[in-house]
Parts: structure tokens; sequence; C-alpha cells
């Protein structure tokens, strides 16, 4: 920060502030910043009666000299810090699930029968082929001279294209699909139905992409007071992505499980009947929170509900001691208030009809005899 000091002549100080020249007047001294706020130096210390006001400018933050970032602010004393969650990472972008190539059942039948058709004439080419099969075919008698190089490639042919067409012959499923790949690359997916020719070459990996639901076992949670608990909950999802799900994770179901087990960590899990909105509440937050995580390995979570909440044997007898506590405590309250509401009428309608006379001792007697009857007729001790 730069600072100037400039020095005024009495002379000029004394004219400007209406006194004569030369009586005695300070100089006054300037401190600039880089904001151009001045501050008059004397003013600070003058012995005065007078208050004396200092304009302020807004405050200038210099960059840092070594980096060129500006510092950052510190934060408020007795303010937390909010925590971001890092979101989890996206898997290979090329890795989402596209239609693979494939053709329809009729063209592999009939690639199929085109192999057989040439294996039986070449075999009818090199005389092989017995008269009353040739006869049993269409074909006329042919004495050929034998196997020779051009009958071995063409059964070869024939071989291949015959192993080609019925070797990728497939059936479709509703509700099921394959994942294809090649030497380690992702070659798409065949969600179509009915018979298919898909390429023998590649490898098939079968996926179920219908609406599923899993039934966990009993897994470890805390209600909102934290007490342990053992919560069993069903888990409605299915295969969005079939290429992530299968190959940008190594087991998805495995990894679900996981998510829900996290999950019910995190959030607490209130049971049945509950001010705090019961198993409804957490069910939805769970939803929420396993249906984020799960989003980036191509699984679609759409319910994540507690269908059995239990407290820890451990603490369980624990609980509920105070539960028949709390509702003993709650009968007692009612109880009581209806006794006290019953003795008041009673006393208010002997009084105000003229029937007795009392004084504040008697008062007190009747009061007090007629307490003890009314509880002893709900059967509470007094």
């Amino acid at each position: 920060m730069s600072t100037t000091t400039s020095h005024t002549p009495p002379e000029s100080e004394g004219q400007s502030d209406g006194t004569a020249p030369g009586a005695g007047v300070r100089p006054a001294r300037l401190i600039q910043n880089e904001a151009t706020t001045e501050i008059p130096v004397h003013l600070l210390f003058r012995d005065g009666p007078d208050p004396v006001r200092v304009p302020l400018g807004p405050a200038v933050v210099g960059r840092r000299q070594d980096t060129g970032e500006r510092p950052r602010p510190r934060p408020r004393p007795g303010r937390p810090v909010p925590v971001r969650r890092r979101p989890l990472p996206e898997t290979d972008p090329e890795l989402a699930e596209r239609p693979a190539r494939v053709l329809p059942g009729a063209a592999g039948l009939f690639a199929g029968a085109c192999g057989l058709t040439g294996a039986l004439v070449t075999t009818w080419w090199a005389g092989l082929l017995p008269p009353p099969a040739g006869r049993a075919f269409g074909l006329p008698a042919y004495s050929g001279t034998g196997l020779g190089l051009a009958h071995w490639a063409a059964y070869a042919g024939s071989g291949l294209l015959g192993a080609a067409g019925f070797g990728g012959l497939a059936r479709g499923r509703t509700g099921r699909a394959w994942v294809l790949g090649l030497f380690g690359r992702y070659r798409g997916t065949v969600r179509r139905t009915g018979l298919l020719w898909v390429n023998p070459l590649l490898p098939r990996r079968r996926v179920d992409v219908r609406l599923r639901h899993w039934r966990s076992e009993s897994m470890p949670a805390v209600d909102p007071d934290g007490m342990a608990l053992r919560v069993v909950v069903l888990v409605v999802w299915r295969v969005r992505d079939t290429a992530r799900a299968l190959l940008g994770i190594d087991d998805h179901e495995t990894y679900l499980r996981e998510c829900v087990e996290a999950a019910l960590a995190r959030v607490p899990v209130e049971p049945a009947g509950g001010a705090r909105g019961g198993t409804t509440a957490a069910g939805d937050a769970l939803t929420r929170l396993v249906a984020e995580e799960t989003a980036p390995v191509g699984v679609e979570v759409f319910s994540v509900q507690p269908v059995r909440v239990e407290y820890a044997p451990e603490v369980a007898a624990a609980v509920h001691r105070r539960r028949i506590a709390a509702l003993d405590a709650r009968q007692r309250a009612s109880m009581l208030g209806s006794v006290v509401d019953s003795v008041e009428d009673t006393v208010t309608r002997l009084t105000t009809r003229g029937l007795v006379e009392l004084d504040d001792y008697d008062r007190k007697v009747l009061v007090r005899d007629l307490t003890v009857a009314f509880c002893s007729g709900r059967g509470e001790p007094v």
C-alpha cells in the first residue's frame, strides 16, 4: 500500500478554515491508500471536545504477491462451514447402451440351408453320393473322380456358411437382453424379441431388464434418537443401461445391496406411528439417496421402503420399558385431569345450589374425599 504525505502551508490552511494566517495551526497530513481513502492524521490525535468523523471508503483486498490469487475469506466463528458431498464419478462416457446390429432369424436359416446344400452338391460332385440318395434329392447319376483340392475348398466354404447361419440363431425374450462384445470392446445391446441372427463370433452376456424387487435381510440402522434398530427393506429396481451395469462395475446387484446398507447408516429410520413421519419419510429419503448412488452404474431405483423395523436385541427391553412408562404417564395424566374436572363440577354444583355451606377447611376436606372416591372408582391408586 502506497502512502503519500503532503504538507500544506499554514497560510492556506488558515484561509480554508476561516482563521487568521500564522495562528499556529498544525499542517494537515493525509494518508492515501489504493482506494483513494484519505484520513487526516491530525484528526486522529486531536484533543478537542468535538467528535471527529473519519470517512472510510471500501476496503481493497490486494492479490497475493507470490501466487497471484485472492486470499480466501476466513469463516466467521460460530457458523459451521457447509461440507459438500462429492458426487460419484461417472463411468466411461463412451460406455453407454446402444443397439447392436442383428439380422432377422430368416437370414440365419437361409445361410444354414445354403451351407447344407453346398455340402450335398460337393459330395455329389466328388461322386461320393449314393445313387438312391441322389435320386431322392433329384440329382442325376454322376461318377466323380474323387476328392480333390477344389472339393475340399467347397466343403470348407459350405461348412463355414452353415455353421455361421445356424450358430448365430438366437431367441430374444421379453424382459431379457444380450450385451455383445468382441476382444474386450463393447459392441452393443440386443433388446429385440423373436428369432434373431447374431454374429456367432461375438460373446453374449444375458441380463435381466425386467422390473425386479429385492427383500433385504435384517440390516443395522438407527432411529432419530440414536437407538439401534434392525430394518428389513424392500427395493424395487431395474437395469436401465445394460452396458454400464455389466461392464462399468463388477457386480451391479452387490453394489445395490451395499448402497442400501450405506444409506441406512446415514438416514435415521423412525418406527411406524412416529411423530416425525414414520417409515414413509425414511423411505422417501432412502429412495432418493440410493437412486443417486446407483444412477451412474445404469441401475434405476424406484422405491426403497422399510417393511419391518425392530429395535436391536440389546436395547429392545429398555425401549419397551420406556414406552410402557410413557403410556402409563399419559394415562395417569388423563385420569387425573378428568378427576379434577369431576371434583370441581361437584363442589361448584353443591355450593351454587345452596345445598351446603363450606368454609375453607370444609372445602379442602370435601375436595380430598371426592378425589379419593373418584380415583378409587377408576381403579387407580391415589
